[in-house]
């Protein structure tokens, strides 16, 4: 049990640390020349729809087996 909670821990903490990174690294500060340098690791907005879209395939498949 405590090997998943760890797992699941250091997801978190790793998610979390590399949004934090990305929106230090794309502040208004960063203009010009010193944006392309301080690119993000993430595309924000593709994981943000894969994100919604596994959601909508989770509640589709819960309504399929709760119906059952």
């Amino acid at each position: 049990m405590r090997v998943f909670l760890g797992m699941i821990l250091g997801a978190l903490l790793l998610v979390g640390g590399v949004y934090v990174y990305d929106s230090q690294s794309t502040s208004t500060v960063a203009n010009g020349q010193a944006a392309s340098a301080n690119r993000t690791i993430v595309n924000w907005d593709v994981a943000a729809s894969e994100w919604n879209l596994l959601k909508r395939r989770a509640h589709d498949d819960w309504i399929k087996l709760s119906s059952k």
